[in-house]
């Protein structure tokens, strides 16, 4: 299985709710390194599993709608609690979405599987993987 990452960072402000989240009840903000990490079986007649410039371009494309923002003021986030687990699964429907559409050309359409990291902190990070259908 072939493999390849980009990654960038955003930085939001956001709140949890519900007791077990303590202080994080109140508006805190933070960064996120996110890592994108595309796979499939095979690589194309140039030897790419994806174009690395078209990689980093939706992958900023989908952190675009999370950056230097409140999430919970975007209406659709609002209503869950935006853990970083949660951040990692809204950033793969989104970049998903961007390889079934052909947003990554055809590399990203015969891409097979999508991982995303969120790095809050060098110690502390969550992950969302799953195939592309």
């Amino acid at each position: 299985m072939f493999s390849l990452t980009v990654s960038d960072h955003i930085m939001i402000a956001h709140s949890f709710k519900g007791a077990e989240f303590g202080p994080a009840q109140r508006l805190h903000g933070t960064t996120f390194v996110v890592e994108a990490e595309f796979r499939a079986p095979n690589l194309d007649d140039h030897q790419l599993l994806v174009d690395v410039g078209q990689a980093k371009t939706e992958l900023r494309r989908a952190l675009d709608t999370l950056d230097y923002r409140n999430l919970d003021d975007l209406p659709a986030l609002s209503a869950v609690n935006t853990t970083m687990e949660h951040m990692a699964l809204h950033l793969h429907t989104l970049l998903a979405t961007a390889c079934r559409e052909g947003s990554l050309g055809e590399g990203g359409r015969a891409a097979t599987g999508l991982k995303i990291i969120l790095r809050e902190s060098p110690t502390a990070w969550a992950a969302y993987d799953a195939e592309l259908t």
